[in-house]
């Protein structure tokens, strides 16, 4: 029988009866699989959050966890940050406390030898008692670091030195410092008072 539909086109004979053999091979597009797999494994966990930019899958409890450390690392710097600027503003504010404490002690000295003046009668007892609390102050400032800067007899040196006069003399070299007319005083390499001296020039 002619088949209306074939258009004189090779006719296709499918026979219903024919065994399907189990062996045969089947062939199956894997792409079109994976993209199946893809897709229903997405449907099935929506959990999962797939970044465009760097083809990372990242879950959603993932996520959190990341989430919640910055969260606490944010927080930890905010609290060290503000710890850091009490801790200079109580350093301006307090920072010489320790030295005060040790100072107080040649104050009550003084004060004490205030209220033994108005009995000595005795002037080398008075110079002693004064010579003392001089030295007890000196040891003091000496211990948190005031140091004297070296002066008399030294080569002029701008950096710790201030001339204030000159003298044009043959018995000293040139530039020498004949004469301390201010003595000056460094904390540890830092200067807080320039010596002034009097300084020998040439004739």
């Amino acid at each position: 029988m002619t088949n209306p539909f074939n258009n004189g086109t090779e006719e296709i004979n499918i026979d219903a009866t024919a065994e399907v053999n189990p062996d045969a091979e089947v062939v199956v597009d894997e792409k079109k699989e994976d993209s199946n797999e893809e897709h229903a494994q997405t449907e099935e966990n929506p959990e999962i959050i797939v970044s465009e930019n760097q083809g990372e899958t990242v879950s959603k409890e993932k996520y959190d966890i990341l989430n919640s450390q910055y969260i606490r690392l944010a927080a930890d710097f905010d609290n060290f940050r503000k710890r850091q600027a009490q801790e200079r503003e109580s350093l301006l504010k307090y920072g010489a406390e320790n030295t005060l404490k040790k100072v107080i002690e040649v104050l009550d000295n003084f004060e004490r030898g205030e209220q033994a003046n108005e009995t000595v009668e005795d002037c080398s007892k008075l110079k002693e008692s004064f010579s003392l609390v001089h030295k007890q102050l000196v040891d003091v400032l000496t211990k948190v670091g005031l140091e004297e800067i070296e002066a008399d007899g030294k080569e002029f040196d701008p950096n710790f030195h201030e001339a204030v006069m000159q003298t044009p003399t043959s018995e000293y070299p040139e530039h020498t410092i004949i004469a301390v007319l201010q003595k000056g005083y460094k904390l540890e390499d830092r200067v807080l008072r320039p010596a002034l001296v009097n300084v020998a020039t040439a004739e």
